[in-house]
């Protein structure tokens, strides 16, 4: 038995998120796993580092499978590319340990959010970043993200409302960097809360522009509540840069 493990690249503003539905066909994890079961001829499922939500994009999403097909891996990847919808491309794929497991055995991720902040809109960001006209205050945002680094309890910047499991995080890194109107957050850490980075990058902006205060932060923290933290961006804006393994 083989252990397969893909890297994944796909805009996702056409697909109900990664994982696989039963309702529909338009998920990153449906697509794959239905053109590998016609390569190997035996129902393939794929499991992937983590689930990203409908609309979120990805350049380095990791996964792996298990077969007894003895094909070519290049002459796979040849396949998948030229069946695949060509906004999912498989990038590489590589034997690895039977052992390896592409969610449990990740030891860090990190992710792009991409802001355009103009009063005008642009045409061609539209569907990867988010469009916030608001006069920004670098200083207060990277206040911010000095506060939101270390370890936490993110359970009022996520999207759950209560959780059996550890909410508790440690967030390695936030960068902020300018291309002109164009603002890219980079998030390290080793693992995410639902939503946790879209709501990390509303809050930010909000503090950014006076709408909440620094402090703000602080108080989620105690509060764990979450409508005192910042708006949900969308998001388009959103991509899972890379997986890491030791």
């Amino acid at each position: 038995m083989r252990n397969i493990k893909l890297t994944i690249e796909y805009d996702g503003g056409r697909y109900q998120g990664w994982q696989r539905l039963g309702h529909t066909d338009k998920t990153i994890q449906g697509k794959i796993e239905h053109i590998l079961t016609q390569i190997t001829g035996t129902e393939t499922e794929i499991i992937g580092s983590g689930r990203t939500d409908a609309g979120t994009h990805a350049r380095g999403q990791v996964a792996n499978f298990k077969t007894d097909s003895d094909m070519d891996l290049d002459a796979m990847q040849e396949i998948l590319i030229n069946n695949l919808p060509q906004d999912i491309i498989v990038k590489k794929l590589e034997e690895v340990s039977e052992r390896f497991h592409a969610r449990y055995n990740a030891t860090g991720k990190q992710y792009s959010y991409y802001v355009w902040n103009q009063t005008i809109p642009s045409a061609f960001q539209r569907n990867y970043s988010f469009h916030y006209p608001d006069a920004l205050d670098m200083e207060k945002m990277q206040a911010a993200c000095d506060k939101l680094i270390g370890k936490h309890d993110f359970i009022g910047f996520s999207a759950l409302k209560k959780s059996k499991k550890s909410t508790i995080r440690t967030l390695d890194s936030i960068t902020i960097e300018t291309d002109g109107n164009l603002i890219h957050f980079t998030f390290k850490g080793k693992s995410f809360l639902h939503k946790m980075v879209r709501i990390l990058t509303g809050t930010i902006l909000e503090i950014g522009s006076g709408t909440l205060d620094l402090d703000s932060i602080d108080e989620v923290f105690e509060s764990g509540v979450r409508s005192e933290a910042g708006l949900t961006v969308p998001a388009q804006g959103l991509f899972l840069d890379e997986v890491s393994y030791d």
